[in-house]
């Protein structure tokens, strides 16, 4: 049962990060990688928040918001040359920390203006 136990710890380890298994113990790299996604999430969670708290009770506001914010990633791309794709670019939204909430806040508003104004939202699909 050692032999299984030291083997994981070294394949654990060096799989992402080479690190001395003497010079550090499992506790000390678990409190590490918590402390760094912990210091992430809130350096965002206020601006991610924010976002989430806009309440949509406007109609000019709504029909902004569906204006604004597209609702595919207008950064992808197929370069052709002569009928021939060369490149693809992949679509880099999903690259943004604030993407599931200003997503959230484009379906809030279509939400609205469908539910509340009786409008037909298809022009902005």
């Amino acid at each position: 049962m050692k032999v299984f136990d030291s083997t994981t710890k070294k394949i654990f380890l060096a799989s992402w990060v080479s690190i001395n298994q003497a010079e550090t113990s499992d506790h000390k790299v678990t409190q590490l990688n918590r402390s760094v996604s912990k210091v992430y999430r809130d350096i965002l969670q206020p601006l991610r928040h924010r976002v989430d708290s806009i309440q949509v009770r406007d109609r000019q506001l709504a029909h902004r918001l569906c204006k604004l914010i597209p609702s595919q990633c207008p950064f992808e791309r197929d370069v052709k040359l002569f009928g021939k794709t060369l490149l693809h670019i992949p679509p880099m939204c999903k690259l943004n920390p604030l993407y599931d909430e200003v997503v959230g806040l484009r379906f809030r508003a279509l939400c609205y203006l469908a539910d509340e104004c009786g409008e037909d939202v298809s022009q902005y699909c």
